[in-house]
């Protein structure tokens, strides 16, 4: 079958690898169909993702199709449109028990830890499964990305009419900002990019601020929306930013981080004890996001028919991918067609 294979940094390529065996006892054979690519993509191919090994299968964003499933599989049948949880759990440990499969001790994630979906075909757990009979393969390969920000919004606890502040606007920082607007929160989202800026305006109509390198953000905020906001959600992976963002929620409020940084950053410890601040790390999401999520795409509350800016066929990809990285190629959200 054809598989796309990130062999080294830098280096793509399209080869022919084995098909995978029938699914055993609560497993499920899946046809690839959509693959999102998102950031974790472009930081292993620029050699900049942390806890990665090469070659690796890349492809974690996945809208499926249900081609065959294993014994005692009930929920899914063969033809099934499905969205895949990409988290691979041990089902046992602490987290697993409370719920909270989204930092399992030995969670692996596909495309990342171990190989993904950049292939024709893939075996995978059945529960890792979710289908809709009404959603494109192109909306069910974007819902994992969506519970990045569900999750996040759901751990900064947003409630109905509190000011939300999103800095990052590249997908991620949107998925949050969806969530924290349908939570009822007024979001403005925050981003050195105006074109950003422009771009979650268009596709949110959230509020803007076009971050200035000369003044601190507390300041720009305060000029621009008066009182500081009760929940901060950091979505950009920036040392500079993260530490920036400590200064930015008022007393008594919520700085989340969603984005990872492959180091370490340092606040100022009184500022942050005066404030009284909640700081909060967010990582995947739960199963019963993707089932929130399936339904929120079905209502028609959420629509991501206008993120994706570029596609490509799998033998394309790795002669595009570059194009796509560029400044001007506007990329917000790219998919990778496997039919």
């Amino acid at each position: 079958m054809k598989t796309l294979i990130l062999e080294t940094p830098g280096r793509l390529a399209l080869v022919d690898t084995p098909e995978p065996m029938d699914p055993g006892a609560g497993e499920v054979l899946v046809r690839i169909r959509r693959v999102g690519v998102c950031g974790t993509d472009i930081h292993a191919y620029r050699g900049e993702q942390p806890f990665f090994t090469y070659p690796r299968i890349l492809g974690h964003e996945l809208g499926v199709e249900v081609e065959a499933i294993g014994d005692g599989v009930t929920h899914v049948s063969p033809g099934d449109a499905c969205a895949v949880e990409p988290y691979l759990t041990c089902g046992s440990c602490a987290a697993c028990r409370l719920e909270r499969t989204n930092c399992c001790e030995s969670l692996q994630c596909l495309g990342v830890h171990t190989d993904g979906g950049m292939r024709e075909r893939i075996t995978l757990p059945a529960p890792k499964v979710h289908a809709s009979a009404e959603l494109s393969f192109d909306a069910l390969a974007l819902v994992e990305t969506l519970g990045i920000g569900k999750h996040a919004v759901d751990r900064g606890g947003v409630g109905p009419g509190e000011v939300v502040a999103v800095i990052g606007l590249g997908p991620i920082g949107l998925t949050a900002a969806q969530f924290a607007l349908l939570s009822g929160a007024r979001v403005v989202g925050v981003d050195i990019s105006a074109a950003r800026i422009d771009s979650a305006r268009r596709l949110l109509g959230i509020d803007g601020l076009t971050l200035q390198p000369d003044a601190p953000l507390p300041d720009q905020w305060r000029d621009h929306f008066g009182e500081l906001p009760r929940t901060v959600f950091d979505a950009t992976g920036s040392r500079a930013s993260m530490q920036s963002a400590f200064g930015l929620p008022g007393n008594g409020a919520t700085l989340v981080f969603v984005g990872l940084l492959p180091g370490q950053i340092a606040f100022d410890d009184p500022e942050f004890h005066r404030k009284e601040l909640t700081l909060r790390a967010s990582r995947n999401s739960v199963g019963q996001d993707f089932r929130e999520i399936i339904a929120h795409l079905e209502s028609g509350r959420i629509d991501t028919r206008a993120w994706i800016t570029h596609r490509t066929d799998a033998a394309a990809w790795p002669d595009v991918f570059e194009r796509w990285l560029t400044p001007e190629a506007g990329l917000l959200k790219g998919v990778i067609n496997f039919d």
